[in-house]
């Protein structure tokens, strides 16, 4: 199996986490980080309500983009569009895990 796509999944924790900062974190993610070259799949989204032992809580918005190569990934990561998004959201962070990941 031939692994050549890139997986980028981030998920942030909120210090404000109104109903209002999670809504407008997601319209920022499809703002700023949709359409950039090289993405096969994106999406973001707030917490699901699932109650199972195995589920990791501790976030309020996860982003899941997958890229068609790292080469790509690594363009996105210093894309101006990119860049505002972070200027522009980060200050609400509390806590942002990022897992990249080589997908098939």
């Amino acid at each position: 199996m031939s692994l050549s796509r890139f997986g980028h999944m981030v998920y942030f924790t909120l210090k404000d986490s109104s109903d209002e900062a999670i809504d407008a974190l997601i319209a920022g993610c499809d703002e700023f980080l949709t359409d950039h070259p090289g993405t096969v799949l994106y999406s973001s989204g707030k917490l699901a309500d699932t109650t199972r032992p195995v589920n990791d809580r501790g976030f309020h918005v996860a982003l899941h983009i997958v890229f068609d190569s790292r080469e790509a990934h690594d363009a996105y990561q210093v894309a101006p569009r990119h860049d505002a998004f972070i200027a522009k959201f980060k200050d609400n962070w509390e806590r942002v895990r990022v897992f990249d990941s080589d997908v098939s």
